[in-house]
């Protein structure tokens, strides 16, 4: 009886371990294209702020474009190009190799060939206003239809 209760528990201990680890295994599916290009793009701007916050870099941050980041703006490569450029011809040497300023300008290149390589055909661009990535305000598009109705009611 004592054996019988003893191997029930090992079977019930055995089947949540097997429950646990499938679902660490389905947690650890490999990125799409999207979802990296997401998170790079997040990266980015959280180190963008700490280049601007650093005590260390705020200098070089001046000769920095502002950028405000928006995976689904067709502009997006564009700013990235023109960012990586700036970033390549800081005005000082100092400032070119800060670790800080080195690992963004990795960071912005990677998403850039991600953008233009890998994901190509992969990313939806809802909007074109290059304007939103620099101030940050995302104006509304309407579809037609949405259009159409906005007209009538005025």
């Amino acid at each position: 009886m004592f054996w019988a209760e003893r191997d029930m528990s090992a079977q019930r201990l055995a089947s949540c371990f097997l429950l646990l680890g499938l679902i660490w295994f389905t947690s650890c599916a490999p990125p799409t294209c999207y979802s990296r290009a997401l998170e790079l793009s997040k990266e980015i701007m959280r180190d963008l702020d700490k280049v601007h916050k650093h005590d260390r870099t705020k200098t070089c941050a001046e000769s920095l474009p502002k950028m405000f980041l928006d995976v689904h703006n067709s502009c997006i490569r564009s700013k990235l190009r023109d960012f990586l450029y700036v970033t390549e011809n800081l005005p000082t040497e100092s400032c070119r190799e800060r670790p800080l300023l080195r690992l963004l300008k990795r960071r912005v290149r990677t998403l850039l060939s991600i953008i233009t390589r890998a994901c190509y055909r992969d990313l939806v661009f809802y909007t074109d206003d290059c304007e939103a990535l620099e101030t940050g305000n995302i104006s509304p598009r309407y579809s037609e239809d949405r259009l159409e109705h906005v007209t009538e009611d005025a």
